[in-house]
């Protein structure tokens, strides 16, 4: 003789849900005793103008001379560390969420910018590299001459 069972789809919802938040929480635990370990890179904003390309990225408590600079094969590449404060002993913080260690960022350039003439300027956490457009690359404006008709305009009319 069968016996049957009532269908209850929630009936087991609370464990699973009970289950998932334990997952969960234990991977966002485990990733934030970890932040400090983890490799981490900056946030950068990358734009052009006529002239020139320009990066800005965000590296905030770290120190100038820290930072590596550098272009080689077309590629430009920011390296540098933040350093973690001793000032208060680690068993007094309460939260450490920023990432701390060694970064680097690289970039692609186009042929167009001279890759020579870089500057660099780090003020209030934020640097910001410019890089010049080569002479050939700037846009260049063609003037039209707007006038009598040529000779061959007006023999090709008739």
């Amino acid at each position: 003789m069968r016996t049957l069972s009532r269908f209850e789809p929630f009936r087991r919802a609370s464990t699973l849900q009970d289950q998932l938040n334990r997952v969960f929480n234990d991977v966002f635990e485990r990733a934030g005793d970890e932040s400090n370990l983890t490799s981490w890179a900056p946030a950068a904003d990358i734009f052009e103008t006529e002239h020139e390309l320009v990066v800005k990225a965000d590296l905030p408590d770290v120190d100038a001379k820290d930072l590596d600079i550098r272009v080689e094969n077309n590629i430009l590449t920011i390296r540098g560390e933040r350093k973690f404060e001793k000032k208060v002993s680690e068993d007094k913080y309460l939260r450490v969420e920023r990432a701390y260690g060694s970064f680097s960022r690289s970039f692609s350039l186009a042929n167009t910018v001279n890759a020579e003439a870089i500057k660099a300027d780090y003020q209030n956490g934020v640097l910001t590299l410019t890089i010049p457009k080569r002479e050939e690359a700037k846009p260049k404006q063609i003037k039209v001459n707007v006038g009598a008709p040529t000779m061959a305009a007006a023999a090709g009319a008739k």
